[in-house]
C-alpha cells in the first residue's frame, strides 16, 4: 500500500495535466472496472486452483503493478503551454492580432503544441467571448501579441465593436479544446495502457491479499481483519503525504507539476514490499475439487444477490470520490486561488483519510460488526456516504475538504470495505475464498466503479462538480433507506451472525467423536 500511495491518488490529475478532459477520463475509468470484474474472479480462481503457488502469483502481480506505474515516468512530455491557475489581468483585446489561418492550420496539423481555448473577457463596458490560439513558446499560457492571436477575423471586429477605447480586461479561459494531437500521441496511449495494466494489477492483488489475510487469520477470525488492514492504510497515507509535499517542493510553485519524487517513492517502497512478501509464510490449505460448483450454488441465494447489488452501489459512490475528488479540488483551487499549494492539500487529504478515519475504523471495525452486525453497519455506511458527499459539495475552498475527509473516510470507506470483505469471507465455501473475494470485489470496485465513473464523468461535464456531488449524496441516502427496509423485512434472519463465530472443539473431543462413530 505504501508503494501505491505516491501515485494512485494522483493518476486522474496526472492525466489532467496531460490535457485529458473529465469526460475522456471518466470513459477510461468506466472501461477499466469492467476489466476488474473479469480479472478479479479469474485470478481468484487461479489462486484457489493453484493454491500451492499463491504466494508466487501474488508477488508477480505486485511487481507487474508497480512496474507499470514506474514506466509512466518515461512517457515523453507533450509540447505546448498550460493554462494558469488564475485570471489573466489587465489584458487589452485591441493589441491582439488575427491569426494567420494558413499558418494556424499547418501548426495544428504538425502537433507542435499550438493550442486553442475559448476565453471570456470581463471589461469595464462590455463582456464577450473569443477563441484564442496560444503558441508553444512558454510553459504557461500568456495573452500577448507574441504568444497568442485571435483565431477568426470576426473576433477582431468584435473587440473593436465592444471596446471603443483601449480598456484593460480580466480574462478567464476554458480548458484547451480536445484535439487529435493528444489522442494520437504515444504519451496518451502509453498513459492509458500503463494506467489500465497498473490499476488492474493493483485491484487484483488487493483482492488476493484480502483472501491471503483471511487464510493467515484462520477460520472464525474475520473480525480481526481490520487490525491487519490498518497497516496498509498507514503505509498508503504516509507515502501519499510525502509524495504530495515533495511534488509541490520540486515544482517550485509552478502549475506544471514535476512528479519525479512520487515515482522514486514508488520504486523504493516496491523493493521493500517484494522483500517482505518473500518472507511471508502462508498456512497450508486444502484445495476444493468443485470451486465453480460451490460458488454457483452460493450465488443462487437471494441474500447474497441483494448483498452484491448493494456492494455495487457502494462501489458507485466510492468511484466518484476516487476518480473525481482531486479533479473537483483542482477546479475549486483554480476558482479560489489555491492552485500553488494544491498538491500539498491533496497529499494532506490522503494522509487525513488514511491516518485519521481509516486507522480508527479499521482498528475498531471488528468490534463494531460484532456489536451491530452486518446489516445495521452497512446501512450506517451509506448514511455516512450521503453526509460526506454533501459536505464536500458545500466546501468554499479546498482546505475545507480536509476536515471532512479526516472524519468521514473512516465510517464510509474503511468500515464499508471491512463489512464487505468480512461478509464475503464468512459465506465463502472451503477452498474458494479467493474466488468469492474476486466476485464480491468485482461487483464493488469493478462493475460499481464502471457505472459510477461513467455517470460521474457525464454529470461532471454537464452540471459541474458540486451538483454531481449532491446527486451522489442523494443516491447514498436512498441506498441507506432501501437497505435498512430490506434488512428489517427480509435479511435480518438470513445474514450470518457476527456475534456467534465458529466454536472450535478440542482435539480429544474430536478423537472421542471418531471412537463413537467407529463403535
Amino acid at each position: 500500500m505504501a508503494a501505491m500511495g505516491p501515485i494512485l491518488p494522483f493518476l486522474p490529475v496526472y492525466g489532467k495535466q496531460l490535457g485529458i478532459s473529465p469526460l475522456i477520463m471518466g470513459s477510461i475509468t468506466a472501461i477499466l472496472p469492467i476489466l476488474f470484474l473479469i480479472a478479479k474472479p479469474t485470478f481468484g480462481f487461479v489462486v484457489d486452483y493453484f493454491h500451492t503457488w499463491r504466494k508466487l502469483i501474488f508477488i508477480a502481480l505486485l511487481a507487474v503493478t508497480s512496474g507499470c506505474y514506474i514506466f509512466m515516468y518515461f512517457l515523453p512530455a507533450l509540447p505546448g503551454p498550460l493554462l494558469p491557475d488564475h485570471q489573466f489581468q489587465n489584458v487589452s483585446c485591441m493589441t491582439l492580432l488575427p491569426c494567420n489561418m494558413n499558418h494556424h492550420i499547418s501548426t495544428i496539423a504538425l502537433c507542435d503544441g499550438t493550442k486553442v481555448a475559448m476565453c471570456h473577457w470581463i471589461c469595464k463596458d462590455a463582456n464577450f467571448s473569443t477563441k484564442l490560439t496560444f503558441y508553444p513558446i512558454e510553459k504557461e499560457a500568456i495573452i500577448s501579441p507574441n504568444t497568442s492571436c485571435l483565431l477568426n477575423i470576426n473576433e477582431t471586429s468584435q473587440c473593436q465593436r465592444n471596446i471603443t477605447k483601449n480598456y484593460k480586461c480580466n480574462v478567464t479561459c476554458d480548458n484547451f479544446e480536445d484535439d487529435h494531437c493528444l489522442y494520437t500521441s504515444i504519451t496518451f496511449w502509453g498513459f492509458v495502457l500503463l494506467m489500465s495494466l497498473g490499476n488492474i494489477g493493483f485491484n487484483v492483488s488487493n483482492c488476493i491479499s484480502d483472501a491471503i489475510c483471511f487464510d493467515v487469520l484462520g477460520e472464525g477470525k474475520q473480525m480481526e481483519y481490520g487490525k491487519q488492514r490498518v497497516w496498509g492504510t498507514i503505509g498508503f497515507g504516509v507515502a501519499a503525504f510525502l509524495a504530495g509535499y515533495t511534488v509541490d517542493l520540486w515544482s517550485h510553485g509552478e502549475i506544471y507539476k514535476t512528479y519525479t519524487p512520487a515515482f522514486l517513492l514508488v520504486l523504493a517502497f516496491t523493493c521493500i514490499d517484494l522483500i517482505c512478501c518473500r518472507k511471508l509464510k502462508l498456512p497450508p490449505m486444502l484445495g476444493s475439487t468443485s470451486i465453480l460448483k460451490d460458488v454457483c450454488t452460493l450465488l443462487k441465494l437471494k441474500p447474497i444477490i441483494i448483498f452484491l447489488c448493494f456492494a455495487t452501489l457502494a462501489g458507485i459512490l466510492d468511484s466518484f470520490i476516487i476518480y473525481f475528488l482531486f479533479w473537483y479540488l483542482e477546479d475549486l483551487a483554480m476558482a479560489t486561488g489555491h492552485m500553488g499549494e494544491i498538491k500539498l492539500i491533496e497529499g494532506l487529504i490522503v494522509a487525513a483519510e488514511t491516518l485519521g478515519g481509516e486507522i480508527i475504523f479499521f482498528s475498531f471495525s471488528g468490534k463494531i460488526l460484532k456489536k451491530f452486525g452486518y446489516g445495521y453497519t452497512f446501512t450506517f455506511c451509506f448514511v455516512c456516504y450521503a453526509l460526506r458527499l454533501g459536505l464536500i459539495s458545500l466546501a468554499p475552498t479546498p482546505w475545507w475538504v480536509l476536515p471532512v475527509e479526516f472524519f468521514m473516510q473512516g465510517p464510509t470507506y474503511a468500515l464499508c470495505y471491512t463489512t464487505i470483505v468480512a461478509y464475503a469471507s464468512v459465506v465463502s465455501p472451503p477452498g474458494a475464498s479467493a474466488t468469492v473475494q474476486g466476485i464480491v470485489a468485482g461487483m464493488d470496485d469493478g462493475f460499481g466503479f464502471a457505472v459510477g465513473s461513467l455517470i460521474g464523468g457525464v454529470l461532471y461535464k454537464k452540471v459541474g462538480g458540486a451538483k454531481t456531488l449532491q446527486i451522489f449524496s442523494v443516491l447514498a441516502a436512498l441506498s441507506a433507506f432501501m437497505y435498512f427496509v430490506l434488512h428489517i423485512l427480509y435479511l435480518k434472519h438470513r445474514t450470518p451472525d457476527t456475534r456467534n463465530n465458529v466454536e472450535w472443539k478440542k482435539p480429544e473431543d474430536a478423537q472421542r467423536h471418531c471412537d463413537i462413530a467407529e463403535m
